[in-house]
């Protein structure tokens, strides 16, 4: 139970309140530098944990269960943190985009939703390749966005990360309707 693959997945839950922390400051760059540097590290541990496990044969029902949501966790806070405003600071994410970060969290909800209910008819939904691209171009997005925070005389950095935080909410709502309609067909 207490394998490598499963310390690291453990280990970004763990880390989500030092990145909350972090990030709570909007002005301060050095604080939103170190969140990037955390976050990337998160990404490092989450792409390893599950190649180690593989590749080690030691893939458990644990690190099945605990992986979505350890991404699921982190996502959904760096998100709330970047869309919040604190201390009269306009928020990193604003206006028309927050409706892009609403639709990736509103899918993550449904899908884990959707995923338990299956679970209990013992029907497994695999994670499509449309789907894994999604979360691929979604850590992006938001590691720019906090990038951008860091680097604030850099506003390309920003508006990279919004772009692909709009291509992520398109994949995501994408493969939302996919689960859904694969899920569809269990329900009376």
């Amino acid at each position: 139970m207490l394998t490598l693959p499963n310390l690291l997945t453990l280990s970004r839950i763990v880390a989500v309140p030092l990145l909350a922390w972090f990030l709570w400051w909007p002005g301060w760059a050095n604080g939103y530098a170190a969140g990037f540097a955390l976050y990337c590290l998160m990404g490092i541990t989450d792409y390893f944990d599950g190649y180690l496990a593989r590749a080690q044969g030691t893939v458990s029902k644990l690190g099945v269960f605990l992986d979505p949501i350890a991404d699921k966790i982190m996502v959904a806070a760096v998100i709330l943190l970047l869309v919040g405003t604190r201390d009269d600071t306009p928020a990193v994410i604003q206006g028309v985009h927050q409706i892009a970060a609403l639709i990736i969290l509103l899918r993550e909800i449904a899908v884990s939703g959707l995923r338990e209910f299956l679970a209990q008819l013992q029907v497994s939904v695999p994670v499509s390749k449309l789907a894994k691209w999604k979360t691929t171009i979604q850590l992006i997005a938001l590691g720019a966005l906090i990038l951008g925070g860091a680097v604030p005389p850099y506003p390309f950095v920003h508006q990279v990360g919004l772009v692909a935080l709009w291509l992520a909410a398109v994949l995501t709502a994408i493969t939302g309707w996919d689960y859904l309609r694969a899920g569809l067909k269990y329900m009376d």
